[in-house]
């Protein structure tokens, strides 16, 4: 999937080496969900999403960066978050996606989590290349 960004106002990009850029990445999600006018019940699932995305970045992916920022598609506005790595990637996706199964000390809530919170979510990964997730929340 890609992020239907708009065209006059350029998607931002962090970096994600540090624990603290996961807190940076919820507080500009949380601005961009504003800005978005999302409820606060979707402004909470989108930031939620996010960090958890962010953590798994940093955590499982070694690092990598987000994209985040406004996106309309069909008349609708939203707010959109690509996270990238340059990891050993996911073997088995769908057990990746299981509730509850993690390869790390983590509760395995972190990508099915992620996509139920979420209007939109792509993940693509390459074993030894890295994964990419993308995620939309859509204004109501």
């Amino acid at each position: 999937m890609t992020a239907p960004w708009l065209p006059d106002e350029a998607p931002q990009v962090y970096a994600i080496t540090h624990n603290r850029d996961v807190v940076s990445i919820r507080q500009t999600i949380r601005v961009l969900a504003q800005r978005c006018r999302l409820s606060l019940v979707d402004q909470t699932k989108m930031i939620t999403a996010a960090s958890e995305l962010a953590r798994n970045t940093l955590v499982y992916g070694g690092g990598g960066a987000v994209k985040a920022g406004l996106v309309e598609k069909d008349g609708r506005r939203g707010i959109a978050a690509l996270f990238e790595d340059s990891g050993p990637g996911i073997e088995d996706v769908n057990l990746a996606m299981t509730d509850g199964w993690t390869s790390g000390a983590g509760l395995g809530l972190g990508l099915s989590g992620a996509r139920r919170l979420v209007d939109e979510f792509d993940l693509v990964t390459e074993v030894g290349v890295g994964t990419t997730v993308t995620v939309i929340k859509w204004a109501r």
